[in-house]
């Protein structure tokens, strides 16, 4: 039996994956939590397999959070569940010490298939994704682009900016102070060589970040 821990802020998510894996002999839900300071403060209870990781809840960086969680279980595997498609974070998640990446639009069936794969073989890599982490360490792929210097925090508020949201909303859904992601602001402008959000509009389009 594969036991699964969800962590996801939003109940709605939290009851649809539960009733999805019920469907599944071989897949039993062993906890869930609604943010990363909640499972950190529990996780010499948390007993897992694998545990599902949405990287878009509010407070500390999803990025930041697998790296707390692998030093604490090392031997846990983390499925991550992201509303962003593979090529904005996946890599990043992969490096961060992450299992692997599934969208939260991906057929159902692609989840469970995810699951498995991760319990037996440690890793689950779609065609796509493995794609991209074979070019991401090949010899010779010449000068690192700007973003790629970006803090995972700084990653994650820059796709936020470039995508269309306000420094006040980025703020409330992070659980950030507005100053604090002002600061992240300047910080990203900085290291980008940018002076505007329409330059790094720009920027994301360009280096095909953004849709």
């Amino acid at each position: 039996m594969i036991k699964v821990f969800i962590v996801d802020d939003h109940e709605i998510i939290r009851e649809g994956l539960k009733k999805i894996l019920k469907e599944e002999a071989d897949l039993v839900v062993v906890g869930e939590a609604q943010n990363g300071d909640e499972v950190l403060q529990n996780i010499k209870d948390i007993d897992c397999d694998i545990m599902l990781l949405d990287m878009n809840m509010p407070g500390r960086s999803g990025l930041d959070l697998i790296g707390d969680l692998k030093k604490l279980k090392p031997h846990m595997h983390i499925l991550v569940l992201s509303i962003h498609p593979e090529d904005k974070f996946a890599l990043r998640t992969l490096k961060a010490g992450a299992s692997g990446y599934v969208c939260k639009d991906t057929a159902l069936e692609e989840l469970v298939v995810a699951i498995r794969k991760v319990f037996i073989k440690g890793r689950y890599l779609s065609t796509t994704l493995a794609e991209q982490l074979a070019f991401d360490f090949m010899p010779d792929k010449g000068e690192q682009l700007p973003h790629e210097s970006l803090s995972n925090r700084e990653q994650e508020i820059m796709y936020l900016l470039a995508s269309g949201k306000k420094v006040k909303d980025i703020a409330a859904d992070l659980q950030l102070s507005i100053s604090t992601v002002f600061t992240y602001r300047v910080r990203i402008f900085e290291k980008l060589k940018i002076k505007s959000n329409v330059e790094l509009t720009h920027y994301a389009i360009t280096n095909k970040l953004v849709d």
